[in-house]
């Protein structure tokens, strides 16, 4: 008998490859159709082993989910950026790569990265979403966030309108 472990933990520079190939994937599948070809190739290129690397030892709030030995998914996360907005915390980001999308994988993820907002005092959490990424509406509408701002952002020529989901302490 063989088992597998699913293991959530905060990021090491030695993960920097491996969430950089895990963004790159992720970006391509929630984006692929939504971001223009060419702004969401600069967008994924950006952010390379080296920027991963850099954001982990300068202390960013990064952690991984991995299955097994690899790596299956990230969330970053942190204060909320946004002044209009009354939350404590934010998720920036909180990705999966396609293979491991819809087993529960996502939820996990999120409930950790709230657990550790919360342990430092950050209570209420917003996330922002592309309008158009459905799947990812579906997952903060299923996981209690109610839509609470929208906003756009540029890429390229193109505008793309965004929605906030926020949870209270």
């Amino acid at each position: 008998m063989s088992t597998v472990l699913i293991e959530i933990r905060r990021a090491k520079p030695s993960d920097a490859t491996a969430i950089a190939e895990t963004h790159d994937e992720a970006w391509r599948a929630a984006y692929q159709g939504i971001i223009p070809g060419i702004e969401l190739d600069k967008l994924i290129t950006r952010r390379g082993p080296e920027w991963w690397d850099s954001a982990i030892r300068k202390g960013s709030r990064i952690s991984l989910l991995a299955f097994g030995d690899k790596v299956a998914g990230y969330a970053n996360y942190g204060r909320n950026r946004a002044r209009s907005l009354f939350y404590d915390g934010e998720i920036y980001e909180l990705y999966l790569r396609p293979e491991y999308q819809g087993l529960g994988f996502g939820r996990r993820l999120f409930t950790s990265a709230r657990r550790d907002l919360c342990q430092t005092g950050l209570k209420s959490l917003v996330v922002w979403a592309l309008s158009d990424n459905d799947p990812a509406v579906e997952f903060y509408r299923t996981l209690g966030g109610k839509a609470v701002a929208r906003s756009s952002e540029r890429f390229g020529e193109r505008s793309l309108d965004k929605v906030a989901y926020a949870w209270n302490g």
